[in-house]
């Protein structure tokens, strides 16, 4: 069994403790909020809109430039096994307009209790008001550094901390910090998702 490290608890860190949870792995999530999930609350204007039921055809189509490095992704695990994972955990599914994919509840907060049961069940060590403020390795991951100093060995880590938006659920920009401190390229970034003005 070994010791994963996941810093971020919304909801690709949420996904990934489950699947390493599932996978036998000792999992750990360290979360910088009060709470799991946080950005997701608001998401969907509060419904948390799950995925897109549309064929992998039309999703590719969308994709304006260089949708050929999606395939592997995508065709790895698809829209439908998204909807299968939620379905599966307790969370009914229904198809709007558009092909938008929404809990039955019209309610982000039952995507994350499904989560977070999901993640209890499996055994999973969360860390609430546990900030990361490195993740430390050359070459090979050895320990994560938290805020207040200390330093967490595992076998491996995922960084999960979400882009650099909404600053206040905690997408702080964070892993891009972490990438750059590790050796790695970081691009610049810019808003998306933005109103005009």
């Amino acid at each position: 069994m070994s010791k994963v490290l996941i810093a971020g608890g919304g909801a690709a860190g949420m996904f990934a403790a489950i699947t390493a949870a599932r996978q036998g792995q000792e999992v750990h999530v360290y979360e910088k909020n009060e709470k799991l999930g946080k950005k997701l609350f608001i998401t969907g204007k509060g419904r948390c809109n799950i995925t897109n039921a549309c064929d992998m055809d039309t999703l590719f189509d969308s994709v304006i430039t260089n949708s050929k490095f999606l395939y592997s992704s995508f065709y790895g695990y698809d829209n439908q096994n998204v909807i299968e994972f939620f379905e599966r955990i307790g969370v009914r599914t229904k198809v709007e307009r558009g092909n938008r994919v929404f809990p039955v509840s019209d309610h982000s907060s039952d995507v994350i209790g499904a989560l977070t049961k999901e993640l209890h069940q499996l055994g999973v060590s969360i860390h609430l008001h546990t900030e990361v403020k490195r993740v430390v390795g050359e070459g090979r991951f050895e320990y994560l550094e938290t805020k207040d100093g200390k330093k967490i060995t595992g076998d491996a880590c995922i960084v999960a901390t979400g882009g650099f938006s909404y600053q206040t659920t905690g997408s702080t920009g964070d892993g891009y910090r972490f990438a750059e401190e590790t050796g790695h390229q970081v691009t610049d970034i810019m808003p998306a998702l933005v109103p005009l003005e």
